[in-house]
């Protein structure tokens, strides 16, 4: 045991020596959540659309006014008047504006007549989230707008009742957890495996292969020494990022016991799969040179920025065998539900269980030569 006590005390000394290289990969991540936690997910608002009133009736009248309520308060869009319809039709394949709704000349009298009437929204689909915006919210304007009368106290139809069982999720809240899981798989990249190429390039790994430590303890070691690094980088991105998302009693003293447990689970199967992945390699540019692949193959299939019930079939069959899969989905329910080991005990299985069988395949794939 102290010959890999050793070999862990030498690793975290030189990793103690590049303070560069600790802000950056402990940093890096939590600069990420940031960036990505207020760049997606948030409300989408003051989208530009162009009305033009054709009719000049009672009932445009009252759908533009309602119109400028949504301006006014939920801000959802902004209206530009036009008075040609072919300007503004030139302004929306130009980007200037974003949709065009187009108030047709016998609107008012098919209102009073209760024809069918129409309104018509032209959008710029090429953006998926502006579309869905604007049609949800005209959807629901069109739908006000026809209704007649103050609302019955008790309504006739069947309604649909939604009871949120979670205060509401903020996306920085929900991107947390696969940006600590990132923080764990940088420290991977450049502990899991690497460190030892780099011994190598530089001839430092002749040292300890000409003593008497084993195959298993020269790779045990290499493993924990990552670990630790792993660990302190998972543990400064949950409290920093949970301070900054806003997760509510983030340091409760079970529920970060649990949050430690699953870092600790996450950084042993992270490290020794790059341990494995590097163990037969011997050019020190080849593992850079894999990285940035190796970061989309894992990261984006495991749900940590869209859920997986999205994905076509060969992604989810990507995301079963994924050690991120698993440390995701652990980190948002202790982090977003509060859940007891239980709710995470099949991801802890996986990521030990995973851990494991790296370890042992690294083992018997590891070359003692010089």
């Amino acid at each position: 045991m102290h010959r890999i006590l050793a070999m862990i005390e030498r690793d975290l000394r030189r990793f103690r020596r590049s303070p560069v290289l600790m802000a950056v990969s402990l940093i890096f991540p939590l600069v990420q959540l940031v960036i990505l936690g207020y760049a997606f997910g948030g409300i989408i608002r003051h989208l530009k659309v162009g009305v033009v009133d054709q009719d000049h009736g009672l009932a445009a009248v009252k759908l533009r006014e309602m119109f400028g309520a949504i301006a006014a308060n939920a801000r959802t869009f902004d209206t530009v008047e036009y008075t040609d319809p072919k300007q503004a039709m030139t302004d929306l394949r130009n980007g200037r504006i974003n949709g065009v709704v187009n108030i047709p000349p016998s609107f008012s009298r098919q209102v009073l007549a209760q024809t069918a009437p129409q309104v018509a929204l032209v959008e710029d689909n090429t953006d998926n989230f502006v579309a869905s915006a604007l049609q949800g919210t005209l959807t629901a304007l069109v739908g006000a707008f026809n209704q007649k009368g103050p609302a019955p106290r008790v309504p006739p139809q069947a309604t649909l009742a939604v009871v949120e069982i979670y205060p509401y999720i903020p996306y920085i809240e929900y991107l947390l957890a696969g940006s600590i899981v990132l923080s764990i798989f940088m420290m991977a990249l450049i502990s899991g495996g690497i460190i030892y190429i780099d011994d190598k390039a530089r001839g430092l790994h002749e040292g300890y292969l000409v003593t008497p430590i084993s195959k298993f303890e020269l790779i045990l070691g290499f493993n924990l020494a990552g670990t630790a690094k792993a660990i302190l980088a998972g543990l400064v991105l949950t409290t920093l990022g949970s301070l900054i998302a806003g997760i509510p009693h983030p340091f409760e003293p079970l529920r970060f016991a649990r949050l430690l447990l699953a870092i600790i689970a996450t950084s042993l199967a992270l490290i020794s799969m790059m341990f494995l992945l590097m163990v037969r390699i011997s050019d020190p540019l080849l593992p850079r040179a894999i990285f940035g692949v190796l970061n989309t193959l894992l990261f984006f299939p495991s749900g940590a920025i869209y859920p997986i019930n999205a994905f076509p079939a060969w992604m989810k069959a990507i995301a079963v065998v994924d050690p991120f899969t698993y440390a995701v989905h652990a980190s948002k329910s202790l982090l977003l539900k509060n859940t007891g080991l239980v709710a995470i005990a099949g991801d802890l299985t996986y990521l030990f269980g995973f851990a494991a069988l790296t370890m042992i395949s690294a083992t018997l794939l590891f070359r003692r030569t010089l």
